[in-house]
């Protein structure tokens, strides 16, 4: 359709449901979808989980940011890594070259070992790909039992968990699981959206402070891993960093 400027593309589409539409456009906007009341729905739905995520959002704009996610503090973190790192990877090479046992430079290697969030990270994204795929049994219990899996993952974690609610973006509970996880109980709970797109929360126990989310990437698949309250938890979907962020910022604020 042809109205003014041009045919009515997707980017107008996108630009009128973030309000950003030029106003030149905006009636020829509206009278396309006018007639096309396909389009319109979507659009309306669109606008709709764009206002609900904002609602979601407003408060966390307001509090202020805590220390633990200051740059500074986050640089300063990491500076003292790296320093200890390259510490121990010299102190390696020292005793390495004047001869020193094997045994010892293996147990001081193993001081270099990725950050534990990599691990839950890598743990949840194994979980992911093995159960996402599954069309019978994608969870051990369904959600018409939360309250039974709840409390079961609760006493085999040793930890009070909680189905955070998802719905805002369009996820809602199908489940959960239980898994091994490094020597102790992990969970997963499962989520899918109205098209059958599924995302998993995994939580494990996990020793460490690195409470600055983590972000990785495998495939299709993203992940935003965090440790916090000796566990660690991660969040994985199909989704790009900045759909999947405000979802791991609400699981955060669930359990914290």
């Amino acid at each position: 359709m042809t109205i003014n400027d041009g045919p009515i593309v997707e980017d107008d589409l996108q630009a009128y449901v973030d309000g950003r539409l030029p106003e030149v456009r905006h009636a020829a906007v509206e009278a396309y979808l006018a007639q096309n009341p396909d389009v319109r729905e979507r659009i309306t739905l669109d606008i709709r989980q764009r206002n609900a995520l904002r609602g979601q959002l407003e408060g966390k704009f307001a509090e202020p940011v805590p220390p633990r996610l200051w740059l500074a503090n986050i640089r300063a973190a990491r500076r003292n890594t790296m320093m200890w790192r390259l510490k121990a990877v010299a102190a390696s090479l020292l005793v390495f070259t004047v001869g020193a046992g094997a045994g010892w430079f293996a147990a001081n290697h193993e001081a270099l070992a990725p950050p534990v969030t990599t691990a839950v990270a890598q743990n949840a994204n194994a979980a992911y790909r093995t159960y996402v795929v599954e069309v019978a049994h994608p969870v051990e219990v369904a959600s018409a039992q939360e309250a039974h899996l709840i409390q079961w993952l609760s006493r085999r974690l040793g930890k009070p968990l909680a189905a955070p609610d998802l719905m805002p973006f369009g996820y809602r509970l199908m489940g959960g699981r239980l898994l091994p996880g490094n020597g102790s109980a992990a969970a997963q709970l499962m989520y899918d959206d109205a098209s059958g797109k599924r995302l998993t929360l995994y939580v494990r126990a996990a020793e460490g402070s690195e409470t600055a989310f983590r972000f990785q990437r495998d495939g299709e698949a993203a992940t935003f891993a965090w440790i916090d309250q000796g566990f660690g938890f991660a969040v994985t979907a199909p989704a790009t960093r900045e759909e999947l962020l405000p979802i791991a910022e609400a699981v955060y604020r669930r359990f914290n």
